[in-house]
């Protein structure tokens, strides 16, 4: 029977018959929903909570199109392209120093005085020294070529280099031209009295204990107490300290070597 509305689905709303045998018939082709039987788009019912006012309302659930994927896609490549957020670096903290720099200056002027007063010694003559003649004729008889140069260079240098380590400016650099003119002092000192000698005054006691002094000065840097306190070198020296003592050092030997050229242990 037609009545029954299982049996007819026209009855329930689900949508039209399939094509008729007429149509079929009449050779026309069927193009529209109703015409080819197709059931109406379903909807997806969401679920509507508890509430008792919308517990009979079932909203259609909205389904994402190609748009809404593109949105998304382009936001996300937006913000893994993004340039990264500049990070503001921070100033390690400060260490403590307690006495060191105080300690750096007393080591840095008494070494830096007595350079200083030997330079004017040799330089001018005062405090009983010997001059540049006197220091001339000192540096000829212990075996020196060119001691006129050498005379006036070394006297120039302990002054310069002596009032540099006082203020505390271009520390490894005075520090190394020091240690040059104290390996030269201990080469004639061990040259004049063969074999190995340590005591003063005829051993080289006093030479190698301003030569470890300045050697230590130009490792720790010359402290916050000085003209280049604000340096890096001054309280963190590094390499650039390090490869200037070698300088120091390796200028000492070759002017011993190609300017007198004894042997000191012999």
């Amino acid at each position: 029977m037609t009545d029954n509305p299982r049996q007819n689905p026209e009855a329930e709303g689900l949508g039209p018959s399939m094509p008729s045998r007429h149509d079929a018939q009449s050779g026309r082709i069927p193009t529209t929903d109703d015409e080819l039987g197709f059931m109406p788009t379903e909807q997806i019912p969401t679920y509507g909570g508890t509430d008792s006012s919308t517990s009979g309302l079932h909203p259609t659930e909205e389904l994402r199109t190609a748009d809404s994927y593109d949105r998304d896609l382009a936001a996300t490549l937006a913000a893994s392209t993004a340039p990264p957020a500049t990070v503001t670096p921070t100033a390690p903290p400060t260490t403590p120093r307690g006495t060191l720099d105080l300690g750096l200056l007393v080591l840095r002027v008494a070494v830096g005085a007595v350079a200083l007063a030997h330079g004017l010694q040799k330089l001018l003559g005062i405090w009983g020294g010997p001059g540049l003649d006197g220091f001339e004729s000192f540096l000829a008889d212990a075996g020196f070529e060119q001691a006129a140069i050498l005379a006036l260079a070394g006297a120039i240098g302990e002054v310069v280099a002596g009032a540099l380590l006082i203020l505390g400016l271009a520390t490894p650099f005075a520090a190394a031209g020091l240690l040059a003119v104290l390996i030269n002092a201990w080469c004639v000192r061990q040259a004049a009295d063969p074999g190995l000698q340590w005591f003063a005054p005829d051993g080289p006691e006093l030479e190698l204990l301003l030569a470890g002094v300045l050697v230590a000065i130009a490792l720790t840097g010359p402290g916050r107490l000085s003209v280049e306190g604000r340096r890096r070198w001054a309280t963190r020296p590094y390499v650039g300290s390090f490869v200037v003592l070698l300088l120091g050092v390796a200028g000492g030997v070759c002017l011993w070597i190609f300017l007198n050229g004894a042997n000191p242990f012999a």
